[in-house]
Order: C-alpha cells, then sequence, then structure tokens
C-alpha cells in the first residue's frame, strides 16, 4: 500500500520505466484516482479511423477518446514527452480480421506496418475504489488478490461503420446502505463519466453467469452487497473484432500507458444536480438512478394530488415515494399495459364512470411519446365504448396513434400467465409494468364493490389475475392507482383501508401491486405519473442511466415531442366532452357533465392539471 502510495507522487515517465524494467505490475495503477492519469490503446489502419473515432464519439461512456494521432504516428508530445507507442505499452494483443492472433511486449516488430495505421488513445474505467477507500470499505478484490471482473453484456452498442458490439462491463459489489455516499463522491469528482450503467442484477444486461466473467476474477457477494456495473474501455476488444480489420492492435486488459498529465477532478456545473438512488424491483434486484432536482419535483407532484376534496380520509393511505418508485420503474419499462373502468354505475349502460379513462389515455399518450409499446385491457362488455374513447382521442389530437384494446376473462387455470407470456415463457413477459387506474379491485371474499358496499362483480371481468400472477413472474412491475382503496392495487394499503375509509373492511381490496399511488382523484394520480415520466426523461441523470452510457444522448427534438403529450387543460377538457358524449357518468353524482366524483372540471380538475403542469414545465 505504501508503494502504491508513493506512485501516486511519481513523475509518468518514472512509473514507465518501472513497469519496462518489470520492477511494477501496470494492473495496480488501476484506480490510483489522483494519480497519473492512464489511457488504453487501439490501433487500427487508416481506413477504418474515421469510422471508429465516430463510433466511440457514439459510445463515449464506454469508450471515452483523449485523442487519436496521425498515421504513422507513434509518438504524442502534447500528452507523453518520451512515450513511444511501440514499446511503452506494456502488452499488447494482435488481432487479425477480427481474430486475437498473438499476444505482444512490444510493437517494435511492426514499424513498417504502422505507418500507414492511427493511434487512439481511451480513457480507463471509472473505479470506486477511491470513493470507497475514504470511507473505510474494504476493497473486495484487492483483499482476494484479483482482478476486478469484467463481463461482455447483451446491451448493442450504436453501431457506425463496420463496427458493431455489445456492450463491455466491470462489477464491483459495494454495500447496499454505502451505496448512494459512493456515487455522490465518484459523481463530484468524474461528472456524468463516473456514474455506472447499472445497479441490481446482472441478467438485466444479459449476463447469465457473474461467476464467470470474461476477464478478471469473479467476487463473491457479501450479505448486503449490491452488485454495481460500469461502462468498460474494453468494448474496444470487442469492437476491434468486429470490424474484421486485417490488422490491429490493442493494449491488453489491465494493462494501460501512462501519460504526463495527472488526473483531474471534474466539478459538477450545477450542485443540486447530484444522483440519487433508488430501489424499483426485487425480483430480479434493480435499482434506479436520478438527480435529486427531479426527486424534488417528483415528490412535489405526489403531495400536490394526495388533496382529499372528498374526504374520504385517504392521507392514511398516504406512503412517500410511491410515485416516484412507480415512474422510475415505468421509465425503464419497454412494454406497458394499463387498465381502467369502474362499473359503479351499475343501474345505467354504460355503468362506467368519468374518473380513470382519462388518466389512462394521458399515461398512454406520454408512454407513446416516449416510444414504449402500450396498451390497454378493459372488461370485455365494455370494448365497444374504450374503443370509441380511444379513436375519438386520436381524432381530437389527445393521443398521437391508435392503442391496441385487449380483453381478459380468465376462463381457463393459467390463463393470466399465458396472458401475459410469449409462448408460455415466464423469461418473456409481453409487458414490463401493469398500471390499474381506477379500476374495481377484487376483495378478500372475491367480490367488487363499489363506494357504498354494492358488489358489481356481474360487470367485472377477472383482471386482478394478471396482477397476481405478475407477481410470480421477474421482470413485471406493477402499479396501482386510487383513491378510495377499493380500486385494483390498493391491497398493498388494505390494512389502512379497513382502519380509516368508509366501509373499508368490506370494499377494501384484496390485490395488491408493487407501487400504490393515492390520489384525491385518481384522474390525478394519472396526470403526475405522466408529469414525472416527463421529468425523469429530461433529466441528463435519468437519461444517461436509461441508454447505459451508449449511443448518443436524447436529441432535443424528441422532448418537445415528449412536452406536447403532456396533459393539458385543453386536452383534458377534450377529453371529458368525449365521455359526455358516450354517457359516462360523474363518480358521486350520477351526473352526464363536466365533472369526475361530483368535483366541476372547470376549476378544481382544470386548476390541479395547470398546478402539475406548472411544476413539471418549471
Amino acid at each position: 500500500m505504501m508503494f502504491i502510495t508513493c506512485l501516486r507522487t511519481c513523475l509518468p515517465p518514472k512509473i514507465r520505466s518501472l513497469v519496462l524494467q518489470k520492477k511494477f505490475n501496470p494492473r495496480n495503477i488501476s484506480g490510483m484516482g489522483g494519480g497519473p492519469k492512464q489511457a488504453s490503446v487501439v490501433i487500427l489502419p487508416r481506413s477504418f479511423a474515421e469510422d471508429f473515432e465516430k463510433f466511440c464519439q457514439a459510445n463515449n461512456g464506454a469508450l471515452p477518446l483523449l485523442c487519436r494521432g496521425e498515421p504513422g504516428d507513434w509518438k504524442l508530445p502534447t500528452l507523453s514527452a518520451g512515450l513511444d507507442i511501440r514499446n511503452n505499452g506494456p502488452q499488447y494483443k494482435k488481432y487479425e480480421f477480427g481474430s486475437c492472433t498473438d499476444n505482444l511486449t512490444s510493437l517494435e516488430g511492426y514499424s513498417e506496418q504502422l505507418k500507414d495505421m492511427v493511434v487512439f488513445y481511451l480513457g480507463c474505467s471509472i473505479s470506486p475504489k477511491e470513493a470507497m477507500q475514504k470511507m473505510g470499505i474494504p476493497i473486495r478484490n484487492k483483499e482476494s488478490h484479483c482482478n476486478m471482473a469484467i463481463y461482455k453484456t447483451a446491451v448493442p452498442c450504436s453501431t457506425v461503420g463496420s463496427f458493431c458490439c455489445p456492450l463491455v462491463v466491470t462489477m464491483m459489489p459495494i454495500p447496499k446502505d454505502k451505496l448512494e455516499a459512493i456515487l455522490h463522491d465518484i459523481y463530484l469528482t468524474r461528472g456524468l463519466q463516473g456514474e455506472p450503467i447499472h445497479i441490481g442484477c446482472p441478467d438485466l444486461l444479459g449476463i447469465e453467469d457473474r461467476s464467470k466473467p470474461d476477464h478478471g476474477e469473479p467476487l463473491m457477494l457479501q450479505p448486503g452487497d449490491v452488485p454495481v456495473f460500469w461502462a468498460s474501455e474494453l468494448t474496444s476488444l470487442e469492437a476491434v473484432s468486429s470490424c474484421r480489420s486485417p490488422l490491429a492492435f490493442t493494449s491488453a486488459p489491465g494493462y494501460t500507458v501512462v501519460f504526463d498529465q495527472k488526473d483531474k477532478s471534474i466539478q459538477v456545473s450545477h450542485p443540486g444536480e447530484v444522483p440519487e438512488v433508488h430501489c424499483i424491483s426485487q425480483n430480479p434486484l434493480q435499482y434506479s438512478i436520478t438527480s435529486s432536482s427531479s426527486v424534488q419535483k417528483i415528490r412535489e407532484l405526489e403531495n400536490i394530488i394526495a388533496r382529499d376534496p372528498g374526504n374520504r380520509g385517504i392521507k392514511y393511505l398516504f406512503n412517500k415515494d410511491e410515485l416516484l418508485k412507480a415512474s422510475l420503474s415505468l421509465s425503464h419499462a419497454h412494454s406497458v399495459l394499463i387498465t381502467t373502468g369502474f362499473p359503479t354505475h351499475f343501474t345505467h349502460d354504460p355503468p362506467e364512470e368519468t374518473d380513470g379513462p382519462p388518466g389512462a389515455i394521458a399515461m398512454a399518450a406520454i408512454l407513446q411519446a416516449l416510444e414504449k409499446e402500450v396498451a390497454i385491457v378493459v372488461d370485455e362488455r365494455a370494448m365497444s365504448l374504450h374503443r370509441k374513447i380511444i379513436e375519438d382521442s386520436v381524432n381530437q389530437g389527445i393521443l398521437k396513434t391508435t392503442i391496441p384494446l385487449l380483453s381478459y376473462q380468465g376462463q381457463e387455470i393459467g390463463s393470466a400467465f399465458m396472458f401475459l407470456c410469449k409462448d408460455r415463457d415466464p423469461d418473456s413477459p409481453r409487458f414490463d409494468h401493469l398500471v390499474a387506474i381506477e379500476r374495481s379491485g377484487r376483495t378478500a371474499d372475491g367480490n367488487y364493490y363499489n363506494a357504498r358496499k354494492v358488489n358489481i362483480k356481474h360487470l367485472v371481468d377477472p383482471i386482478d389475475d394478471l396482477f397476481l400472477a405478475a407477481q410470480k413472474i421477474p421482470g413485471i412491475s406493477s402499479t396501482g392507482i386510487g383513491d378510495g382503496g377499493n380500486e385494483l392495487g390498493m391491497g398493498k394499503v388494505k390494512t389502512s383501508v379497513k382502519r380509516h375509509i368508509k366501509n373499508g373492511d368490506v370494499i377494501a381490496c384484496d390485490v395488491e401491486a408493487d407501487f400504490a399511488i393515492i390520489a384525491g382523484v385518481s384522474n390525478w394520480g394519472g396526470y403526475a405519473l405522466a408529469c414525472a415520466l416527463y421529468l425523469l426523461n429530461i433529466n441528463n441523470i435519468h437519461e444517461r442511466y436509461l441508454r447505459r452510457a451508449v449511443g448518443l444522448p436524447t436529441p432535443s427534438s424528441r422532448a418537445a415531442a415528449w412536452a406536447q403529450a403532456l396533459p393539458s387543460v385543453i386536452k383534458e377538457e377534450k377529453m371529458m366532452r368525449i365521455l359526455v358524449q358516450h354517457q359516462v357518468r360523474s363518480g358521486v353524482s350520477g351526473n352526464v357533465g363536466m365533472e369526475v366524483d361530483g368535483l366541476p372540471f372547470h376549476g378544481i380538475h382544470a386548476e390541479m392539471i395547470q398546478q402539475l403542469i406548472d411544476v413539471t414545465t418549471m
């Protein structure tokens, strides 16, 4: 340890000399934060150089390009005086037509070929070692005298020309209770470049066996540990292999070139933009990251919708950050299934109420804009009504395009499993996330009740079964949005419903969702969830984490499309008029008119929508 500390203060030429004299293992340089700057090397024929430079720029999370030389330039005085790439690299790999054919300790014998080749210098992987040392956390691979585990993933890098390869990552186990503090420290010294690309189950990266890394040695997780993954510059080895160049060289894994520069800290330009880490799934384990400023705004949205205009006692059902965790989970989803429909007006046709469909359509609109697959499942008897609502929403500009409309009647054992999984394969779910908004929920006695304890089971299909089945299928999360405790998903708060909500002992839904969003009116929860998704996706920290630091940042044109997909007073007024046209009634009063749960749209609901939008867009 003393020797490594001394090395931090050594001049890079001295370190290079020690390496060449075999008096120091270059692998020990890795993770020496604050010490000499290091780089990995890629050498390609000039005909591949332009595409490789663009490839690095398009995937800079894994391949931060420090600089490139000119053809035949194996010395780079602007970075290091006296650095000769032919003999100052401790070890190289030689590639021919995509295959590694040799390991070399020098390139002296290839001087003639190098005259028509270009040298690229790539920044090295971010390591949490220095932050862990500051906090007194043992570094497992150092204790075990083994190298950091490195894995190929199933995450594709952005393709440029003939460069097409998967992302390569490093993994470090970090104690769960120290995770956020370590990430703060890394972020404050390295900026966005220092963030991990995934926290949680390696399966989500396509890593099938964590005990078998492609480079380095596996590390056993201790109780309380979380596996954390960073993009690795060893992605360059996969890129070189993919392009099938007649000849190419790379520095070998764990072997870097030392520059004459010091590794300088990067100060964050916006002190409020620091990462927060939140667990969004236990099966499989998955964490997400966003900024503290986004979290603050989403919490503000959650507090706004928690108002209780009907004095139902919903404050007793409220759990902090359910909106935040639900929106983070939905942000990671690729395919979302929404359900709504509460046939409380059982003597009318249609029996549906005006609470639910507007919130469902608002969520669908933002999910469409985010280019996620979205479908809606409703009762078979209500298919015609919802088809008309969707068609009218498209015609009125509320939705950009139509939404697939499904039904589920659960006539056979295992129907829910077959509905949710492709080809009955639990590893291939059709949907990543289920959302229920103002959807009648099954009680412990198997019935469905409105707020007045009237059993409406004859009007309700068993869509609850989908939520129950999802609990047993890894990779599917669920959200319930409600305002009274008898809605699907509110089983998560059923104890409080029975204790504090009128008729709660009878009407409390028994089916849980992973996240239970409580709102004074359920539509408000749908609006808030749409706004939260927008806030997350315009956030640089979250956006980079979502794309795993590969590909280019989201262009501003897409962000503008997301803003247009947000709910607005004008769009929701159109939505209410569509419902009135189809004789859908207010939930409390039973009126056909511009009201929801007995509250007038103009004034109460319009004001709520505007407040949510103001918080979101300011």
